[in-house]
């Protein structure tokens, strides 16, 4: 093609170009910045706890738990443990299982025992979890 027969921009297609361009500059941006900045992943840190009050039901005490993960990585199928002493020695105990937690998660759910929790010590752990 020579000169003559050159079309020249509109600025209707410069518009289009630069906003294009902009676009594209920022995603690569911000996917190159997520990728340098990501801090190394952190094992999951799974904190079990029972803040809230247990309640009586027919005989039974639901204990009321919550679990976090306070990690960086996913944690799958979290097991979570409760053992009820009375005088030192194991009188019941309870088991739940969690599919998922991811980071900053939290799940929660209830052991249900037939003796009264508040007569002994009451023990609340995460047994496991497995990386997915």
């Amino acid at each position: 093609m020579n000169q003559s027969q050159e079309q020249k921009r509109t600025s209707a297609e410069w518009v289009t170009f630069s906003v294009a361009s902009a676009i594209l500059i920022g995603v690569v941006g911000l996917v190159s910045f997520t990728w340098i900045k990501q801090p190394s992943q952190k094992p999951p840190v799974l904190v079990v706890t029972n803040n809230q009050p247990l309640r009586k039901v027919n005989g039974q005490y639901y204990i009321p738990f919550e679990v976090v993960n306070q990690g960086g990585e996913t944690a799958a199928s979290v097991q979570v443990v409760a053992e009820l002493r009375i005088n030192g020695e194991v009188e019941e105990t309870g088991e739940q299982q969690i599919d998922f937690l991811s980071k900053s998660e939290k799940e929660t759910g209830a052991f249900i025992f037939t003796k009264n929790p508040q007569q002994g010590e009451l023990i609340l752990r995460v047994a496991s979890y497995k990386l997915p």
